[in-house]
């Protein structure tokens, strides 16, 4: 495999593992039970790419730092994460569908619709662990297009998910769990990328 795909598969992988027991995937189940399916997924969709095209941009602009500034940068953004995720991961109250539930009346148009979605699901993705994840590894890697298109195909597919299985993937994960798990792996980053500071 190419080092793009390769950066692409890993990109995916670990988006994915955060933004499946995030607050994005219980309001996008919130939204789908107020909303139509596809407006929904077209909405959620368009904020994924217009918060995939900052990260990116964010992280390329990290590129341009001296290599001890970017691995500070870098482990910042990554303890970052892992503090929002351990947080959520161990916390007693659920109020990952709070964005989701302020959404007024049922818009009946497509449109009103997949533009709530997009509103909802754009400020519940500001300072995102994903959003950190994606700029990170744009940072990190040095392919920002690469990054770009696999964490986007990793928002899309959770998207996909609460969408058209909803209540079932519910059901079946726990959350809490992926929660911490993801959160111990983003402190390890963090500690990788401060490790790297001594060689």
């Amino acid at each position: 495999m190419t080092p793009a795909v390769v950066t692409l598969i890993s990109a995916f992988g670990l988006v994915l593992a955060v933004e499946l027991p995030d607050k994005t995937l219980v309001a996008t189940l919130v939204l789908t039970t107020r909303f139509r399916g596809w407006p929904v997924f077209a909405g959620v969709c368009a904020a994924f790419a217009v918060q995939c095209v900052i990260a990116v941009a964010f992280g390329s602009v990290l590129t341009l730092l001296p290599d001890v500034v970017l691995s500070l940068v870098v482990a910042a953004m990554f303890g970052l994460g892992s503090f929002m995720l351990l947080r959520e991961g161990f916390s007693k109250a659920d109020e990952a569908g709070d964005d989701a539930s302020r959404v007024g009346p049922a818009p009946k148009s497509f449109l009103r619709s997949a533009m709530t979605s997009f509103g909802v699901l754009f400020a519940a993705e500001w300072g995102d662990a994903s959003q950190l994840a994606t700029a990170s590894l744009a940072a990190r890697i040095g392919n920002p297009f690469a990054v770009g298109v696999g964490a986007f195909t990793a928002l899309v597919v959770v998207a996909g998910l609460a969408v058209f299985i909803g209540a079932k993937i519910r059901s079946r994960i726990k959350p809490k769990l992926i929660q911490r798990c993801a959160g111990f792996a983003f402190a390890g980053f963090a500690a990788f990328a401060l490790v790297q500071l001594a060689f």
